[in-house]
């Protein structure tokens, strides 16, 4: 009697065996992986960039305001361009802190106001624009750390021994601003949504880092 061997027939098939779908499980969850971090990272830049402009009008708006006299801060009539000054109101009411008497000394004087508006338009342009972020980091913190101790959170009395209305000893916005600054410059958020990456090919920013 014939014994008739059957043998399977493929017919090109392939059963993927246990370890190749471990790899492409492997392989699945990498890619996933690699997609949400990336999604992560651009969610990250593009809030930093927002944070950015935010900024940014923040300081534009004090200059337009305190130049023009829009109504708000400065009121009409006031504003620098008609003969205002943008620091003698602020700085000549100083009331309690190590440097009051030297704010005073400070308010409207024509240096003063010219830097402080020089300082207002400049940070804001480079934050708007996403250039110089580290600079503008710097010099937005030394305007911040000023103004924070003219405000003096910290004393609970003013000079003349009326409450402060401090709200807190130590933070107030001036120091969220200038953490912000740095974050952003740290982060490198001029990249997205503006011009920071044109701005790191400059010959004289590649050959000078503290300028990007």
């Amino acid at each position: 009697m014939a014994v008739h061997q059957h043998t399977t027939a493929h017919n090109g098939r392939h059963l993927p065996t246990p370890r190749r779908r471990r790899s492409t499980a492997a392989a699945g969850t990498a890619d996933a992986t690699v997609t949400a971090r990336t999604e992560t990272r651009t969610a990250q830049a593009y809030a930093f960039a927002a944070a950015r402009l935010l900024m940014g009008f923040v300081f534009l708006w004090a200059f337009l305001d305190k130049t023009f006299g829009l109504g708000y801060a400065t009121p009409s009539g006031k504003g620098w361009i008609d003969g205002g000054s943008p620091t003698e109101g602020f700085l000549g009411h100083v009331a309690v802190g190590p440097m009051e008497s030297t704010f005073h000394a400070w308010a409207g004087a024509a240096w003063a106001d010219r830097l402080f508006m020089l300082g207002l338009l400049g940070i804001g342009l480079a934050l708007t624009a996403g250039v110089a972020m580290r600079l503008t980091a710097l010099a937005g913190t030394v305007m911040m750390a000023l103004m924070w101790v003219a405000e003096w959170p910290p004393a609970q009395h003013l000079s003349d021994g009326s409450p402060s209305m401090s709200t807190n000893p130590f933070v107030d916005y001036h120091l969220v601003y200038a953490l912000v600054l740095v974050a952003l410059a740290a982060a490198s958020a001029g990249e997205h949504l503006g011009l920071g990456r044109l701005w790191a090919r400059l010959p004289v920013v590649r050959d000078h880092a503290w300028l990007r």
